[in-house]
């Protein structure tokens, strides 16, 4: 069995949504392998909720991707992670991630997606995977998530099948919980 999971982001990650699951990754005995459109140093960027009517976003600390998309095997991989804030917008648009993403859907093995991540599954070509799921990501993902063909769940935590989807940051615990419970069969 692969011991790496990989997780998946870009310039604009979500620092929180990033971090948090990188070492818990390491923390759980596996290799954490952060891919991004280009091996690079990336910008993360800090959500909030300060009483606007949407979140506010505030420059993060800078994380170094391990590996491009382009030389991503996803049959290395046990597991992946799909990280949230605005990175999802435009890494869904690299045309190495319906590959690599549908792989963990083809082979069932544990994805999870927190947040804005709904973003980057709208590109899989087969929709009929989402059928009937039900999903969560944050708010205004909800016509994204419909957009799939899957429910939209208020629950900031939804597991179905294979998997584990998030509403946003302050969801990490549980998310993560139910990621690892999937990695644990």
């Amino acid at each position: 069995m692969a011991t790496k999971i990989l997780l998946l982001a870009g310039d604009a990650v979500e620092a929180l949504e990033i971090y948090y699951p990188y070492y818990r990754v390491l923390e759980e005995g596996y290799e954490a392998v952060i891919a991004s459109p280009k091996k690079k140093v990336l910008r993360t960027v800090i959500h909030d909720f300060e009483g606007w009517d949407t979140y506010t976003e505030k420059p993060g600390y800078q994380l170094e991707s391990h590996i491009a998309f382009a030389d991503v095997d996803p049959s290395d991989y046990a597991g992946l992670v799909i990280a949230g804030g605005r990175a999802p917008e435009y890494i869904r648009l690299d045309e190495n991630i319906p590959r690599i993403v549908g792989h963990f859907f083809e082979t069932n093995k544990p994805v999870g997606a927190i947040c804005h991540a709904a973003l980057v599954l709208g590109v899989l070509p087969d929709k009929s995977i989402f059928e009937g799921r039900k999903i969560t990501a944050y708010t205004a993902c909800r016509p994204d998530v419909a957009q799939l063909g899957a429910q939209y769940s208020s629950e900031t935590l939804c597991v179905d099948g294979n998997l584990v989807s998030g509403h946003a940051w302050p969801d990490l615990p549980g998310f993560m919980r139910e990621f690892f419970r999937l990695m644990r069969g």
